[in-house]
């Protein structure tokens, strides 16, 4: 899954919710080094993507995409789901999704001190572009994608995808909303978990 799941995933507590957003660049153990709520984040985080890289919804929606993009094809899917969450998230949350991404970026500017230099280097672009509500358009994941292919020198061809997108639009969807319900439950299980362990 990609930023906007894992923040919605992580649920009320702000702390839970940073951990799981910079997980990524978290390597090892080094999640210690971090307050209780930031590593249950963190380890919630790896969870969230050992369970969906090895889920076989998942699998079928790479399938589509694994002739073009090959190994590119889990991060195109992590961000075409986000697309549908965006998409479809007054099905998911109350709160608007205007209102939600912008207490998520008050809450990143709030305790900008325990991000990692990478996160605090990016997050001016993510705010500036607003690229966690633009998801919800296919143009907005289109910049999404032109972007990460700039990133890795168009070595991918990920800028394309949303051709993929279009064409099996119905299906993506399905499979996301289909999956999401049963991510949503192991989460919430697993938060439990690791919350326990700690």
């Amino acid at each position: 899954m990609n930023f906007l799941a894992h923040i919605f995933l992580s649920g009320d507590n702000d702390f839970i919710t940073i951990g799981n957003f910079i997980a990524d660049g978290i390597r090892g153990k080094k999640y210690k080094t971090y307050p209780k709520d930031i590593q249950i984040g963190i380890l919630l985080h790896r969870e969230i993507d050992t369970f969906t890289d090895a889920h076989p919804i998942v699998r079928q929606s790479t399938k589509k995409l694994h002739k073009n993009y090959s190994h590119y094809s889990g991060v195109i899917v992590d961000i075409l789901y986000d697309h549908f969450l965006a998409k479809n998230w007054s099905n998911y949350s109350n709160i608007p999704l205007d209102i939600y991404v912008d207490d998520f970026y008050n809450t990143l500017n709030d305790h900008f001190e325990v991000l990692p230099t990478r996160i605090q280097k990016m997050m001016p672009y993510m705010i500036a572009d607003n690229w966690l509500l633009n998801y919800a358009s296919i143009d907005g994941i289109q910049r999404v994608l032109n972007g990460m292919n700039n990133r890795i020198k168009n070595i991918s061809n990920m800028n394309e995808a949303t051709n993929e997108l279009r064409a099996h639009y119905n299906e993506f969807e399905e499979e996301f909303t289909l999956f999401f319900k049963e991510l949503m439950d192991f989460t919430e299980l697993k938060k439990i978990e690791i919350t326990q362990k700690l």
